[in-house]
This record gives structure tokens, sequence and C-alpha cells, in this order.
């Protein structure tokens, strides 16, 4: 996320902030500049990154998790893993 280091949430956009910040940091993952394994920064860094309260990040952060594109382990940070195929997926026989 150090290549983009300039972008802030608009305010005044439509769009919820938290979601502005959910749809930067996927659009980061899908074009690999946030590779599966990597260490997003603390919740802290990232709203003094964004220029965002601190909930609010945990609220984007809390999303990305239920689109399944990051994982939190406890203690250890928050982690981009591998998107999941959908589950109505047909499997093969």
């Amino acid at each position: 996320m150090a290549n983009d280091r300039e972008w802030r949430p608009d305010p005044t956009s439509h769009v919820y902030v938290y979601l502005q910040v959910v749809h930067h940091i996927a659009a980061q993952i899908r074009a690999g500049h946030l590779p599966v394994g990597a260490r997003l920064p603390a919740e802290r860094d990232l709203a003094e990154q964004y220029g965002v309260a601190i909930n609010t990040v945990r609220r984007a952060v809390r999303e990305l998790r239920d689109q399944g594109l990051v994982i939190t382990v406890p203690i250890k940070g928050t982690f981009v893993q591998a998107e999941q195929p959908p589950s109505n997926a047909p499997e093969d026989a």
C-alpha cells in the first residue's frame, strides 16, 4: 500500500467512507499490489493513512473479512488471503 499513500476517501460522496476504503483496499488486492499473504498495516496506521476514524477502518476490515479478501489472526494482524471461488460453482465429478 506504500505506492498509493496519497489516496483519500471523498467525504462528499454518496458512498459511505468505510465502503470507499473497502473498495480501495480490494482494488489493491485484485491488482496485485497487496499479494496473498501480505500483512495490512495496523488499524491505527490505516486510519492515519486514510485520514479516517479508527472505527471506520475497523468496519472496513470487517467488510473485507466478510468478503473473504482478508483474514485476521489475533495478535498477529490482518492478512490478504486467496479469494475463494463461489460456493455454488459446479464441482468436477
